[in-house]
Order: structure tokens, then sequence, then C-alpha cells
């Protein structure tokens, strides 16, 4: 049998149902191209990095998500939006971010006639990138363990 090549999807692409999990209410999200099989037939390996921080605090790529929409969006309402979350969920989870780290991540004005408003701190696009780039070398490190992993699944090119 042969190793196959990791087939790892861009964590940037993972359009998220939401940054919240099951288990413990972070960072489980959903990925469109889980489904979408590679040019080879198979459906393509994801791997998700979440940071514990003790008790603190936890990071993984629903919440690095939202940041990254509300830095490109300007709005947490527009970042939930694009995520399937509400607005209150993802005000909560900017909350949890900005309790977290010794600075906030997210500024944000209240809305109104004047409209509102969000922007991501300095000190939230270094999370971003810090984690963008944590995630990278994870993956470049285990890409031999994640190929012999692929190599030890069941054939499912039969559709069984």
């Amino acid at each position: 049998m042969t190793a196959k090549s990791p087939l790892l999807t861009d964590a940037d692409a993972v359009a998220a149902a939401s940054a919240d999990g099951p288990r413990d209410g972070t960072d489980a999200v959903a990925d469109p191209s889980a489904a979408a099989p590679s040019a080879a037939g198979e459906a393509a390996v994801q791997v998700k990095l979440r940071i514990l921080f003790g008790a603190r605090a936890m990071l993984g790529p629903g919440k690095v998500l939202l940041l990254e929409h509300i830095r490109d969006l300007g709005s947490i309402s527009a970042a939930g939006r694009a995520m399937g979350m509400s607005y209150k969920r993802a005000w909560s989870l900017v909350e949890e971010m900005n309790a977290a780290f010794r600075a906030p991540l997210v500024d944000s004005a209240r809305g109104g006639a004047g409209g509102g408003g969000a922007v991501v701190t300095p000190e939230g696009l270094a999370v971003v990138q810090a984690y963008r780039a944590f995630e990278a070398a994870s993956l470049r490190a285990g890409a031999a363990e994640l190929a012999a992993l692929q190599a030890l699944l069941h054939d499912m090119s039969d559709g069984k």
C-alpha cells in the first residue's frame, strides 16, 4: 500500500456555521470543502487547531475566523451573519476574547444614526497572525504523520 499525500484545506476558506462546538462552547466549524472530493475522488483532510490556555482561554478556528470577518467587514453583526450565527453569539465571543487577552482584540462603536462598527485592534491582528502561523507550522510539521494516518484508512473510493 502506498501512502497518500495529505490533502489539507486552507483554514482561511473555512466557512463556519458557528464558532462554537457542542462540547466546550468554542471553535467547532463546518467546512463545506470537507464533502468536496479531491482530484483523486477522495474527501480533503482537515486539521482544526484549538489552543487551550489552561482554564483561562481557548482559541481556535472559529474565533480566528470571526476576527478575520470583523477585520474584513468592519462589523460584528456582519461577521456573525457571514458565519451563520446571531449577533448575540458573535458579540459574546468577542467579549470572551477581549476578556482573555491583555488588551482588547476588537474595538466597537455603538450603532445608531451614525452607524456602529467594529475594528480588530493591533493586538487582535497579532493574535490572528500568530494563530495562522502556528497552524501552518503545525501542518508542515505533521504532514508525514497525517499521510501515515490517511494510508491506514479504508479505501472509500467505491462509495461504501
